[in-house]
């Protein structure tokens, strides 16, 4: 799950003088002003960026998936009188929101 936008990046990067990022394993790369080797952009820098500009668009469409099933499985469970949609919902949304935390 990708948890930045390219384009928060982009303008961070502009902002500050860095140049051709790009992302590698999930760390984002990028040169640094008048630098010929490129440095992982700082931590604090993408966790301020997220503290500033929320949750991307790939983690709110998880999240609409996550609460589409959720109901799906209530109502499932509900109407065959059987806990296991219900368990299933619960699976798929720990899977997501445990994939909604930052690796830093």
């Amino acid at each position: 799950m990708k948890h930045f936008c390219d384009e928060w990046i982009q303008e961070w990067c502009e902002q500050n003088g860095w140049t051709d990022w790009f992302l590698e394993r999930k760390n984002y790369w990028a040169f640094p002003p008048q630098a010929v080797m490129p440095l992982p952009i700082p931590k604090e820098v993408l966790l301020q960026i997220k503290a500033e500009k929320g949750l991307s668009p790939e983690e709110k469409m998880w999240l609409l998936a996550s609460m589409v099933v959720s109901i799906m499985g209530t109502i499932g469970s509900m109407v065959w009188n059987c806990p296991i949609p219900l368990v299933l919902a619960f699976a798929f949304t720990a899977v997501v929101v445990a994939s909604l935390e930052l690796d830093y």
